[in-house]
């Protein structure tokens, strides 16, 4: 129950906070992100000498989280920090022309953070383009097999994203966006099997469309407190009104 609690404050906070006007302002906030799952299979058919075998074949599944934070420097300009989070796994058979094979998994992950950037261009009241940039700093995780032995591998990485995005904004300054954005990283892994040192390093270049789900909050500013009293116009005296 208290858990439900905090959960119903936190989104009546974000409601009462969210603008329903000019969310591009300068000292503005906004929060949100894309959260994606996709999943493959194949299946093999191979014919030699007349006999046929059909069989299953890779299986892979994806989940992504990529949570951010940023603040409006200027109008139409937010500079922020955010966290990337991708789970990949592998299920794929040893041997495609066994009916009867067993199948391996694999697995690979990656946790970056970073900053990024956005440059706004509104259309109308309630839309607009945005330009966006990325770099994120981390490493990843992946399962390899080198002569049948199954190791895990650690590996530093270096990623920078830029594309273009559209966002729709509803009366409540909530927008739902989508995005297309180039993206290029740089792993490096060291791996040791047999007393032997091998560095790798791998250049990754890919293209990924996402949808996306950000809130857009206004400043807060404290509340004023007078402690003066008005002086009087003209210099009157108050005892003035009773004579």
């Amino acid at each position: 129950m208290t858990l439900r609690l905090i959960f119903l404050s936190v989104l009546t906070l974000i409601f009462n906070l969210s603008l329903p006007a000019q969310p591009f302002s300068q000292g503005n906030f906004m929060m949100g992100g894309t959260l994606g799952f996709s999943a493959a299979e194949s299946s093999v058919d191979v014919e030699a000498e007349g006999v046929s075998v059909s069989n299953e074949g890779a299986r892979t599944t994806q989940f992504n989280i990529a949570p951010a934070v940023g603040y409006f420097l200027l109008d139409r300009w937010t500079l922020g920090i955010g966290m990337d989070y991708t789970l990949n796994r592998l299920r794929e058979p040893k041997d495609i022309n066994d009916p009867n094979t067993d199948y391996e998994k694999s697995f690979d992950s990656d946790l970056l953070f970073g900053p990024f950037t956005r440059v706004y261009l509104p259309v109308g009241q309630d839309k607009a383009f945005f330009l966006e940039a990325t770099a994120g700093f981390g490493s990843s995780e992946s399962q390899v097999s080198i002569d049948g032995v199954s190791q895990t591998v650690s590996n530093d990485v270096l990623a920078i994203g830029i594309g273009p995005g559209f966002t729709i904004l509803s009366n409540d300054a909530i927008g739902i966006e989508a995005q297309l954005k180039y993206n290029w990283a740089r792993s490096n892994a060291e791996i040791i099997f047999n007393d032997i040192n091998t560095n790798t390093q791998t250049y990754t270049n890919q293209i990924d469309f996402s949808i996306g789900l950000q809130v857009y909050f206004a400043r807060i500013r404290p509340a004023k407190v007078e402690n003066e009293k008005p002086e009087p116009a003209n210099n009157i005296e108050p005892t003035d009104f009773y004579d």
